[in-house]
């Protein structure tokens, strides 16, 4: 019996077949390439962390060298600054497997850093920007009060504008040395990205244009600490 290859049966049998097949290159080549997707995943992670302890520039290479030099462990706390888990030198098993879903639940990721002797804690940040998600890691000194650096992270802001929080290192350095906490007053965060500087020591000027950007980092720093201040207050 001669195929119809005309008829509406065989055009959507081969249209099945065809977009089943389709479906089974893709999902084999999703899973093999998963592991190398997983690594590099990690490794801009890395990047990220050392960057906001103002080690930049560094090629894949290097990454894994500074990343398991300077941080002693990867902890895990909650809001009342008890350790869930400690964490290891050069760790990736704790604090680091850690995403925005975990933060929300109470699980907060704790990086125990030791930078040329001295000790820095870098926390991570989310929050909302203009067109999506912003984020970033936030290292602060021993003192627990002043800022070391910082590295911001976006999922669509405008470029030359909201994209700015992620491309003008210039503009994350103005970070470093502002302090957390205004007058003394240790149960807010009050470093802010402002239009208007009035307060040098906790406040960082803006980005032009960007003023929706500007003020979601500034929820995401107030929201995002505001969770570590019993670590913070605990001296």
């Amino acid at each position: 019996m001669k195929l119809n290859t005309n008829s509406n049966t065989y055009i959507l049998a081969y249209a099945s077949l065809l977009v089943i097949a389709v479906a089974f290159v893709l999902a084999y080549f999703s899973q093999a390439l998963k592991p190398i997707q997983d690594k590099n995943v990690a490794l801009d992670k890395k990047k990220q962390i050392i960057a906001a302890l103002n080690i930049r520039d560094v090629n894949d290479n290097q990454v894994e060298e500074y990343y398991n030099k300077l941080v002693e462990a990867d902890e895990i706390i909650n809001e009342k600054n008890e350790v869930l888990s400690a964490g290891k030198p050069g760790g990736e098993n704790d604090g680091f497997k850690l995403n925005g879903g975990d933060f929300k639940a109470g699980k907060l990721a704790l990086f125990v850093c030791n930078v040329d002797g001295q000790k820095k804690y870098v926390m991570p940040v989310y929050g909302m920007g203009l067109w999506g998600g912003i984020s970033g890691y936030i290292a602060i000194n021993a003192d627990k009060e002043t800022i070391y650096g910082v590295y911001f992270n976006h999922e669509g802001e405008t470029a030359g504008l909201g994209a700015e929080i992620k491309d003008n290192q210039k503009w994350q350095q103005q970070f470093c040395g502002k302090h957390l906490f205004a007058d003394g007053n240790l149960d807010a965060v009050a470093l802010s990205v402002c239009k208007k500087v009035d307060n040098p020591a906790t406040q960082v000027d803006g980005v032009s244009g960007a003023t929706l950007t500007c003020d979601g980092v500034t929820r995401m720093i107030h929201e995002g600490l505001g969770k570590y201040l019993v670590f913070l207050k605990d001296k």
